[in-house]
């Protein structure tokens, strides 16, 4: 946990929840697992806004609690983690992944579940089938069972999970056990999907102040029109959470299927795609290695579509194996070949090229090919780099001290005597890759929380123009859903003027460049995390 990670991480929680709900997360990050005595106490905030803050972190997977250190009958302690709050940073990415997989209902499903925390499944289908209706013409309506299909297909590729029971068997409700997210092998039924029957169809929403109250003074009869059928008992009231590690497992193999797409070509692309989607299962989510797979169960895999002879992909696969990048290696000759795909090492590519990257947008080409030549060569003396790299004397010196300075290049000092005289001493240049990758993530930290702080000052600087902008388009909304005459419309739209149309326009485009620059710089925390995480793993 270090400074940058803390301040993106109070960031988020003030943009998403509230200055109350930041104030008991940082101080959670800042002080680790503390009991709620302790919390009210150094936060200075009354007990009923903190035990609703811990409730807000709690259903979001950003907090969890367990039993006191000091053993049974101690105080519940409280505790939370940077990596479980920065997956708000990742929000957009996981609802785009589930709209390109799944089409509309699988984004509303997993943007209802974020916004949420957890849901029943029942609940999560009532209210995608509703708003999936608002959206259709006149007289068309979302089937409760389409909603549940899609539903039961993310579950089924480990998308959502269960959540855990807060309360274990033999355990009382006073006696908390931690709720740390499940994994499949942990939790048996973490991916059964209860047999249930949802009979109904997705209502509108009427507009308006009068639909408003309309619409309360009917919600029992609305929510009595929905009709749940549970198989087993057992099944009612269980809530479901979105599974991020199974998000992130996916994203690391769209980086190495694109990579290996830049590289070589499309159909290496999907061989290896093919060689991903086969191990999903079999292999751990940490494992440096996927499990081996016969170069006959590849062939019979690929795409119809694709149509590679057999001899083809054999070529394929030797091409892939005596790359240099390595993300596919040879473990076995039986079955026509034993093939794995490399995941650390595709991983330490990936956030290479990323260094390499960064060092060349920051300090142009030529000192790029200087540290790309020091990844490679592992240690140079500066006469080395100058002659390898081509470089004249002068311009490689600067560049290396440059480097040195920013702490992308170590120096290392190896004496020949025991007096370290700097006569007799070898001066090498070196890229220690790991370091270096944590230094820039920080960067990364720090770079998102400026976006953040830029985006939250354009948004409160402009702040009397937006809400003047969304109280005309909910006059628009309304008049339209009433059938009111253009005249009345085209009255409306005036009532804001072409000089503050222009104004709106601009806040709107700096808003969504702040925000793409934001989802890319997530990108790069994205492998630089994985990277750092598989290197912890395999070591």
């Amino acid at each position: 946990m270090t400074s940058q990670g803390v301040r993106l991480c109070s960031l988020l929680l003030r943009e998403h929840f509230g200055e109350v709900v930041e104030k008991v997360g940082t101080h959670l990050l800042r002080g680790g697992a503390q009991n709620l005595r302790t919390i009210i106490h150094e936060t200075g905030i009354s007990l009923d806004l903190v035990k609703k803050s811990l409730c807000v972190l709690v259903q979001h997977g950003a907090c969890v609690f367990s039993s006191g250190r000091k053993g049974p009958g101690s105080p519940t302690e409280y505790r939370t983690s940077c990596d479980w709050i920065l997956r708000i940073l990742r929000y957009p990415r996981y609802i785009y992944t589930a709209k390109t997989l799944y089409g509309d209902t699988g984004e509303l499903i997993i943007e209802e579940l974020l916004q949420r925390g957890h849901l029943t499944m029942s609940s999560t289908v009532k209210t995608v089938a509703d708003r999936l209706t608002q959206n259709m013409e006149e007289g068309c309506c979302m089937d409760y069972n389409e909603v549940s299909s899609a539903f039961a297909k993310l579950v089924e590729t480990h998308f959502l999970q269960r959540c855990p029971s807060m309360v274990g068997p033999g355990t009382t409700a006073t006696a908390p056990v931690s709720i740390a997210v499940p994994t499949a092998e942990s939790f048996p039924d973490c991916y059964k999907v209860p047999h249930i029957t949802l009979v109904g169809r997705g209502k509108r929403q009427l507009c308006g102040e009068d639909g408003e109250d309309q619409r309360n003074t009917k919600k029992a009869k609305t929510d009595s029109q929905v009709s749940v059928s549970y198989t087993f008992n057992t099944f009612s009231g269980i809530c479901w959470q979105v599974n991020f590690e199974r998000f992130h497992l996916h994203f690391r193999d769209q980086a190495i299927i694109s990579a290996v797409a830049n590289k070589l070509d499309q159909t290496s692309s999907e061989i290896v795609r093919t060689m991903l989607r086969m191990s999903e299962v079999t292999t751990s989510p940490t494992a440096a290695y996927t499990k081996p797979l016969s170069a006959n169960e590849i062939f019979r895999s690929l795409p119809t579509s694709y149509n590679i002879p057999r001899p083809i992909l054999d070529q394929y696969l030797t091409l892939l194996v005596d790359d240099p990048m390595e993300f596919v290696g040879k473990s076995g000759e039986s079955g026509g070949g034993m093939y794995v795909v490399n995941l650390h090492r595709a991983l330490a590519n990936l956030a290479r090229a990323t260094l390499e990257s960064v060092v060349q947008e920051r300090f142009g080409s030529r000192s790029a090919r200087i540290f790309r030549l020091l990844l490679r060569k592992r240690h140079l003396e500066q006469k080395q780099v100058e002659d390898f790299a081509m470089i004249p004397a002068k311009e490689a010196k600067d560049m290396l001290y440059t480097l040195l300075s920013e702490n992308l290049v170590q120096l290392q000092e190896i004496p020949k005597t025991p007096d370290f005289a700097p006569s007799r001493t070898f001066y090498l240049y070196t890229v220690n890759q790991l370091p270096t990758a944590r230094m820039l993530l920080q960067n990364c930290y720090k770079t998102v929380g400026n976006l953040i702080e830029r985006r939250l000052f354009e948004s409160k600087e402009s702040k009397r123009l937006l809400e003047k902008s969304q109280r005309i388009e909910a006059i628009l909304a309304s008049l339209q859903a009433s059938g009111a005459e253009p005249e009345q419309l085209t009255e409306v739209e005036e009532m804001i003027t072409a000089t503050e149309k222009q104004q709106l326009e601009a806040l709107r485009l700096h808003i969504n460049k702040l925000d793409s620059a934001e989802n890319q710089v997530d990108e790069s925390i994205f492998l630089i995390e994985s990277y750092v995480t598989s290197t912890a793993s395999t070591s």
